[in-house]
């Protein structure tokens, strides 16, 4: 499976886009929370088998973003996680 921020892959050309699928870290407090030390391993992982699941051969424009703040009412604390999206696509056999 390709994976890119951008919106091409090297040495490939994009054949057309399946659709946007997304991925979220787990939840942590927001004020100074420290995430797991393989996020971004995880919700890659995570992102490459929903694109799978479409039969995708690539993953372009992947970003990653804070998916806001939610307060949890008996402690106080806020949550956040980080989402990452991107679009699954076919790529043709030659360049």
């Amino acid at each position: 499976m390709y994976i890119s921020a951008t919106n091409a892959i090297a040495g490939r050309r994009v054949l057309h886009r399946i659709g946007k699928i997304e991925a979220a870290s787990s939840w942590h407090a927001a004020n100074g929370g420290q995430l797991q030390a393989n996020w971004r391993e995880l919700i890659l992982r995570d992102l490459v088998r929903k694109a799978e699941e479409f039969d995708a051969d690539a993953i372009i424009e992947v970003d990653y973003a804070t998916d806001g703040a939610i307060p949890v009412d008996e402690s106080g604390v806020k949550l956040t996680r980080v989402l990452a999206t991107g679009y699954a696509v076919k790529l043709s056999c030659a360049a």
